[in-house]
């Protein structure tokens, strides 16, 4: 029996995000595991379509034969609620959810209430759900009602990279992350500002498209510290694994991660991380490896910086556990392995 799927996906598929990039590598996987894989486009402006967008999106999803299987992000999933009613029966619905659309930072209350209903109801006329981590499958269970039957965890591969050594001097902070408001750029800015009586030198690396404000924000604070000569603010990042490379902490005051991939590629290149105690990161970060913090505490994530860069055997002891940890990491063609197998079930 032919195993075909169509994986449909909002906005740019080429976007260099954490989310994108899972998307990416399990169309590619599915690819290497014998799916005849299908790429749908559905527009721009997810999860706040405008009305066009989402008609065209529901148009091109009903154009697809009685029976087929298709996998659908769930950033454009969780709005397509009235189609998932009307479809549920017809096509084969599975739903890809890397965090529910209503834990994005920052939305007011009433579009937080929104957000979680369109998205319980989509959920509920999916056959199956695939989620990126464990924190997310309690998330659905107990906040949007979907039965763990129907939740398969796949977590996201991480490829092995250079490892870091770790010495340099001054110590180079490096973060990647999109410049939006959930990843806490201001927190890590003013942390810094904090610690400007000890060497170190900082990259920040990620898109200013997604929300311009906020990078427009970040880059007048930046220059209101007078940090401008020790923090570079580089933009998108291509090879991020090499920039790494060259880095000796990696510090990210993410307010919420559905798994947060750039952790485990930091910790595979064993470098010592700063984070927050949010969402999925303390499933990712081992202790041993890992100073997190309260969200939004700058007094906390500064102290933290400071303790890596003042107490060497301290850094050198995370970094050995940060090595171990990353070797520990699955690999994408576990992570297809596992998707291929829920599919297959749905044949």
């Amino acid at each position: 029996m032919s195993k075909s799927v169509t994986f449909a996906y909002p906005g740019d598929l080429n976007l260099n995000t954490g989310g994108y990039g899972y998307d990416r590598r399990v169309i590619t996987g599915l690819s290497e595991a014998g799916w005849v894989v299908s790429s749908l486009g559905l527009g721009s402006g997810f999860p706040r379509p405008s009305d066009s967008v989402k008609r065209e999106a529901e148009r091109r999803l009903s154009a697809l034969p009685d029976g087929a299987l298709v996998v659908i992000d769930g950033l454009a999933f969780g709005v397509l609620d009235d189609w998932a009613a009307q479809e549920r029966d017809r096509l084969r619905i599975v739903a890809l959810v890397h965090h529910p659309l209503a834990f994005e930072t920052d939305l007011p209350l009433t579009e937080q209430d929104r957000l979680r209903k369109c998205e319980s109801r989509a959920l509920s006329f999916a056959r199956h759900v695939v989620v990126t981590s464990p924190m997310t499958r309690r998330d659905l269970e107990a906040a949007f009602g979907v039965p763990r039957s129907r939740l398969t965890v796949a977590l996201p591969g991480t490829d092995p990279a250079q490892v870091s050594a770790c010495n340099g001097n001054p110590a180079h902070i490096v973060c990647v992350a999109s410049l939006i408001p959930r990843k806490g750029h201001e927190i890590l800015v003013s942390a810094l500002a904090r610690i400007s009586d000890l060497p170190w030198r900082a990259t920040i690396a990620g898109s200013p498209d997604l929300s311009p404000q906020t990078a427009a924000a970040l880059r007048q604070q930046i220059d209101g510290l007078e940090l401008s000569g020790r923090i570079d603010l580089t933009g998108d990042c291509r090879d991020a694994r090499a920039l790494m490379a060259t880095a000796d902490i990696f510090a990210l005051a993410s307010r919420f991660e559905g798994y947060g991939m750039v952790f485990a590629e930091a910790l595979s290149q064993g470098l010592p991380i700063v984070a927050c105690q949010a969402g999925a990161i303390p499933d990712v970060v081992p202790a041993s490896a890992g100073l997190l913090v309260p969200v939004d505490d700058i007094d906390a994530f500064a102290g933290a910086l400071r303790a890596l860069i003042v107490d060497k055997p301290l850094h050198a002891r995370m970094a050995a556990a940060a090595r171990q940890a990353g070797a520990d990491l699955p690999d994408w063609t576990r992570t297809a392995e596992t998707i291929s197998n829920t599919l297959a079930a749905l044949q």
